[in-house]
Order: C-alpha cells, then structure tokens, then sequence
C-alpha cells in the first residue's frame, strides 16, 4: 500500500511512473532518523562542553567513562558489515585522490549546491547559520572530512577518517535535538529533521552527484570505477547512519536513487539560493586588501562560470547563479583537464603521480582554510537561527 505523502514531497505520479517503489521507500525514509545516535546525543549534552573529550577517548578505544548510550554506538559499528569489500574501498579512495583540483571544483560547485538547491533538506544547515556567517571554514571542514574518509585505509577504526565520521554523526544528532527543542520545526512542511531520506541524499551528493560532475569536467571514470567509488560511499553512509537497505552499490542503481530524489523534492526556494550566493561569496569574506578584493572578484566570476557548467543551465537559474560573459574559463579549463587526463590513462606512471598531487592539492585547501584553528568537529550548543 503505497504511503501517505508529506508535504514536502511533489511530482508522486511521475516518479512512480519512472521509477516504481523506490519512491514509497523513499518517502518512508523521511519520518526516520538515527535513533542510537540521537540517544548518545542526549546522553553527552548533559555533561560538561558536550562531552567532546569523553568522545575523542573513546574513538581511541577508552569507553570506560562513555555513557552507556555512546557505548551502544560505538559497539553497533565496531565490525563492518560483511558486504564491505575494502580492494573496491581502496580503488574508490584512489579516483577522488587522483581527481584532485578536478575534484574540489565539483565539491564546491556542483555538490554543495545540489545540496543546497533541496528546500526542506537545507533547513538544518540555514537554521545552523554556519555557511552564511563562516563560508570559507564550513567549506574547509567539509573538505577535511571528504579527504578523510577519502584517504586510502582512512575508514578503518581508530584512524581519522573513521573518527571524524563518527562525530559528524553525533553532530548531526544533535542538530537535530537542538531543532526539536525549539518547538518551531514544522514537522508538517519539512517531515523529520536529518532524516534517513535526506542523510542519503547528502552521501549521493559526494557520490553519484560528484562522478557526473568529474565527467562534465572532462575527467573518464569507467563503469568500474564509478561502481567502486559508490562502494565507498556506501561504506561512509553506513557508518554514519543510514540505513543499510537505502544505500546503493552500483553507479546506476545510485543514479536512479538520486534522481527520484531530485524529482521529488521540488523547486529551490529563497534559502537555497541564499546559500549558494554565500557559497560562491566565499573569496570576499576573507579579502581584506584592495589586491585580495581584486583577486576575490576574478575568482568568483571564473567560479560562476564553471558553477553554471557543472549545474546546468535550468538549475543554475533556479539558485540564481550569476551568468558571467565571456565565458571563456570553462571550455578552456575543460580542455586542459581533458588533455591531462587522457595522459595519465596513457602513462601507468602519472597515475601515482595525480594521486599524490591530489592529496597535496586537498592539504593545502584544508590547511588555507583551517588556518591556526584545526576542525574539531565538536556538537554545536545552540542553533544560530530558529526555524519559523
């Protein structure tokens, strides 16, 4: 029997017609969260500072003072499911390492304003006010986590991108305590807050979204390659909560996933495009000098030409993204990338040496964007905005 449709959800009939019960699965997802989660979120909000320490020492194995709720999940992903393929994993980690540069503009063009363009699905991170008061760290702190769960062995317990994964989770936890709390989340129009629906939405954004990005920029990724770095991403959505039956382990099964969602969540609206512009503002916030604020605004406009190219026209009017003329940057930087990449599928050694330069490439964007003050990934004590 198919399930009742929430507010948020629209063009049922077509995505029914296209795409059969993945929908009402879908659908379903909306009302669900992450229950372990959410109770060690409520366990540690009652300590000191959130209980940040108690979490650090216990990712590195001391839980003997962790609530019982933390315990309980930690333990729940202590081993890996048995479908984990970790040669597939290694492989994936391999293409994002290797796209490098390629790579950082399809993060920050292309997925995040997938993202953002979802407007019950960007409610938590606008009532968080995070992008639009500190774009250039929140852009910083996603690219550590995606470089960390991106590292090859980064996943494996006890190591950084594991870890950070973890806290992410309870951050998320407790987004969504702090939104449920305010008596002002209307359930009604937004279903859940972080639900299951929109957490694998997010995995498909550095997934499925971010591989049709490499493409549009000229890089080739293969069918095999594409289905190994869904098996990574895979990985990262189980264990940052997702629920197992939702993720995907192929590229076309993740596609037509994606796409039901995108068809379903209708149009952007005023907060979407309030955080894109926040996202392509992101070089004037930290240009302070004359010479900054010359070189800030040559960086958006060549960001907004690419930004449209990676979104596609219909979309990039939606977000309001700027149209920019001449638009010469992109053709010309998708044909240095294409150049480049045939190369090294060419020559067997440039493939350790674009790995190597991509992992360079994304040390340096964290470090620039980090600065002095390292991303600790900590739960926030307060949402910046109320919803309502």
């Amino acid at each position: 029997m198919p399930v009742a449709i929430p507010a948020r959800v629209h063009n049922v009939d077509a995505a029914r017609s296209q795409f059969g019960a993945r929908v009402d699965r879908l659908i379903a997802a909306l009302e669900r969260q992450d229950p372990l989660a959410d109770a060690a979120a409520a366990a540690l909000s009652e300590l000191p500072a959130g209980g940040h320490a108690l979490v650090d020492a216990a990712l590195l194995g001391a839980t003997e003072d962790a609530p019982p709720a933390l315990r309980e999940l930690l333990a729940s992903v202590a081993e890996f499911p048995r479908w984990v393929d970790w040669t597939r994993v290694e492989r994936g980690c391999h293409l994002f390492l290797r796209a490098g540069f390629a790579g950082g503009l399809v993060l920050g063009l292309r997925s995040l304003p997938y993202g953002y363009a979802a407007p019950a699905g960007n409610k938590p991170l606008v009532f968080s006010g995070r992008l639009a008061e500190r774009a250039p760290r929140r852009l910083a702190e996603t690219a550590r986590f995606v470089a960390a769960v991106s590292e090859p062995g980064g996943l494996r317990r006890r190591d950084a991108g594991f870890a950070i994964t973890l806290k992410v989770r309870l951050m998320h936890a407790q987004v969504r305590r702090l939104l449920l709390a305010s008596g002002r989340w209307d359930a009604a129009a937004w279903s859940a807050p972080i639900n299951q629906h929109d957490m694998l939405a997010t995995i498909f954004l550095f997934s499925q979204v971010f591989l049709d990005g490499l493409r549009l920029l000229g890089l080739r990724v293969d069918r095999g390659e594409g289905d190994d770095f869904i098996h990574l991403w895979r990985v990262i959505g189980w264990l940052i909560g997702v629920d197992d039956d939702l993720l995907p382990d192929d590229e076309a099964t993740a596609r037509a996933a994606s796409e039901t969602i995108y068809l379903t969540q209708g149009p952007p609206d005023a907060d979407a495009r309030a955080l894109v512009a926040a996202l392509l503002g992101a070089p004037a916030q930290t240009a302070h000098t004359p010479a900054q604020q010359r070189r800030a605004r040559a960086r958006m406009r060549i960001t907004r030409q690419l930004c449209r190219h990676l979104l596609g026209n219909p979309l990039a009017d939606a977000l309001a993204v700027p149209h920019e003329r001449p638009a010469l940057a992109t053709p010309i930087l998708v044909r240095t990338l294409t150049g480049l990449d045939r190369a090294r599928a060419r020559l067997p050694a440039l493939e350790r040496l674009a790995a190597q330069a991509g992992r360079r490439y994304w040390d340096g964007v964290i470090a620039l964007g980090l600065g002095d003050q390292p991303a600790d990934f900590a739960p926030p004590t307060r949402l910046a905005r109320l919803p309502g």
